[in-house]
C-alpha cells in the first residue's frame, strides 16, 4: 500500500531487456535505501515493483510484459529520472490517499501552463477512464497523489506548487509525455456501483 506522497527522485542506470521481461537498475539517494530488503515493494512512477537485488544504493526490479504494456515503464531509458515511494507501514501518516500501485491506464500531457509561482498540466486519457474523473477528486499521476482541477471531456488538469515541481519529475514535464494513472479506488467503486443500478455517468463529451 502507498500514500501517493513521493519520497524523492531516483535515476535509471541500466535496463536489461529479455523476452517478456525487463530488469531495471535504479540508483536511489543513499538515505532512501536504509532498511530495504529483498522482496520489498517500491512504487516506481506509481507502479508497484519488487526489489529483487541490492548493490549499495542501486536496487534491481523486474517488470513483466503485461506491466510494460500497461504502464510507461517500457519507455524508460538509462539516465531517466523516476518518482519513487517505498511501501507505507502501519502507523505512517497518510498525507495523500491510499494507492495500490496498480496502474489502470496512461494519459498524455497535452498542455503546460506556467502562471506565476505554479504550473498547470493538462492531460488526456482514454475515454473508458474519463467516467472516473471529477473536479476536486483524487488521482495518482506517476505515483503522486494529486487533486483534479478542471475536467473537460477526456481532459483534466492539475495545479502544481513549486515544492511538487522540485520534489518530483513533474518539474521536467514536457507536452506529449505519457504518464501512469491510478484511479482513486473509492471513486471507481461508487461510479461502478451506480452504473450497475442504472445511474451510469454519460460518456465524455
Amino acid at each position: 500500500m502507498f500514500t501517493g506522497i513521493i519520497q524523492g527522485m531516483a535515476k535509471v542506470r541500466e535496463v536489461v531487456s529479455e523476452p517478456g521481461l525487463s530488469t531495471f537498475v535504479i540508483e536511489f539517494p543513499e538515505e532512501q535505501v536504509q532498511g530495504v530488503t529483498i522482496g520489498a515493494s517500491v512504487a516506481i512512477n506509481g507502479t508497484c515493483l519488487t526489489v529483487t537485488r541490492q548493490q549499495g544504493n542501486h536496487l534491481y526490479f523486474d517488470a513483466m510484459q503485461e506491466t510494460l504494456r500497461l504502464t510507461t515503464l517500457g519507455t524508460l531509458q538509462p539516465g531517466d529520472d523516476i518518482n519513487f515511494e517505498r511501501a507505507a507501514r502501519i502507523g505512517d501518516e497518510i498525507g495523500g490517499h491510499l494507492l495500490s500501485g496498480h496502474i489502470h491506464t496512461t494519459a498524455t500531457i497535452v498542455e503546460i501552463l506556467r502562471p506565476e509561482n505554479n504550473v498547470t498540466l493538462w492531460f488526456e486519457l482514454p475515454d473508458a477512464w474519463a467516467r472516473y474523473i471529477f473536479p476536486k477528486g483524487y488521482i495518482a499521476i506517476n505515483g503522486a497523489s494529486l487533486t483534479i482541477g478542471e475536467v473537460a471531456g477526456t481532459r483534466f488538469n492539475v495545479h502544481l506548487i513549486p515544492e511538487t515541481l522540485r520534489a518530483t519529475t513533474f518539474g521536467n514535464a514536457v507536452a506529449g509525455q505519457s504518464v501512469n494513472i491510478e484511479i482513486d479506488s473509492q471513486t471507481q467503486t461508487i461510479v461502478d456501483t451506480l452504473a450497475r443500478l442504472g445511474y451510469d455517468r454519460p460518456a465524455a463529451l
